[in-house]
């Protein structure tokens, strides 16, 4: 066994997001992990997040060769990078902001969110960014027009700031596996760095799928119409290059439209959310292997239960003998 697989195996089961992240994907890891490819050369995760699908893969053994872990949020980035770097000098800073928000939290919250210091180092900036995470409304990351957190403080009874088990074995996984991260557009490190059999998972911010539902300020830039048809175009050439890709997405009629030629078998399975008031969306992913895709999607945050879609396709008129075995009518609230 090669030495990155053997520190990962020692480790799995042990690694998890430390974010809270709007639309992560925690609670459908058992519905995704029945549609991820056995097999594959390299990893690569734009829009990274809190990472949940990457820690899964790691920490059930999954990912043997690199990992390409992307994001354009430079606080997001900075604080992967420091925990992987400077993980003591972190929490001890963590420990300090515990301290005083266990004291304060009001007014300890809207300090350290309203007098940014700009001058801070890395290591503060990411306790900072952990620290707000942890106790701001549903771990939400917004920002103003200025690139401001703007998030109002959440109802926590004893929120964890510091959870040094979970960050220490985050810090020995990135350091002791070929694991890059890289603060960028997905398009650079797509356009440049992919290969046939490389597995992409593609988890941009929703589609909304209300006027009400708009939230897409992950950075100060947003998410738009353009991008979400830039991103369907790449995802059509990384399936022409021979790559695997896992996309997520909201069902609305404008995502519909862009994946209009894999709209087929689709299957309705529940899950529960917690931001926003809509009742209903709709899941469609999309897992590519060469003669085969299927289609997951990305769900949006919604207080309630919410109905996703499920499509199983064909691709490149290759005929497809059934369902891929494992995907099912299911309710996971």
């Amino acid at each position: 066994m090669r030495y990155q697989e053997k520190i990962l195996s020692e480790h799995r089961s042990k690694c998890y997001p430390f974010l809270k992240w709007a639309g992560g994907k925690t609670q459908l890891l058992p519905k995704i992990s029945k549609v991820l490819p056995q097999s594959y050369a390299r990893y690569f995760e734009p829009f990274l997040g809190g990472g949940a699908v990457f820690f899964y893969m790691v920490s059930n053994d999954s990912i043997r060769s690199e990992a390409h872990l992307i994001d354009i949020n430079k606080e997001l980035i900075n604080t992967y990078n420091v925990i992987k770097s400077n993980v003591e000098e972190l929490i001890v800073i963590l420990s300090k902001h515990q301290e005083v928000y266990n004291k304060s939290p009001v007014k300890s919250y809207y300090d350290l969110r309203d007098k940014f210091d700009r001058d801070a180092t890395n290591i503060e900036k990411a306790a900072r960014t952990i620290a707000l995470n942890k106790t701001c409304y549903n771990g939400l990351y917004r920002v103003n027009r200025n690139g401001e957190f703007n998030v109002p403080i959440g109802r926590y009874k004893k929120p964890v700031i510091c959870d040094s088990e979970n960050l220490r074995n985050i810090s020995r996984m990135l350091l002791n596996s070929r694991t890059h991260l890289y603060l960028s557009d997905y398009r650079t490190v797509l356009a440049n760095k992919t290969k046939e059999d490389d597995f992409i998972y593609l988890d941009p911010p929703y589609d909304p799928v209300s006027t009400t539902a708009r939230f897409t300020g992950y950075t100060e830039c947003g998410f738009t119409d353009k991008d979400q048809r830039d991103l369907s175009r790449i995802f059509m050439k990384l399936t022409d290059r021979g790559c695997k890709v896992l996309l997520s997405n909201s069902d609305t009629p404008y995502i519909r439209e862009l994946y209009k030629d894999f709209s087929r078998h689709t299957q309705e399975v529940n899950a529960l959310r917690s931001i926003s008031t809509t009742k209903k969306v709709q899941l469609i992913t999309f897992w590519v292997k060469r003669q085969y895709k299927l289609l997951l999607s990305r769900d949006e945050a919604c207080e309630g239960r919410v109905k996703f879609l499920l499509f199983h396709l064909r691709f490149n008129m290759v005929k497809a003998s059934g369902l891929i075995s494992g995907v099912e009518l299911l309710d996971i609230c």
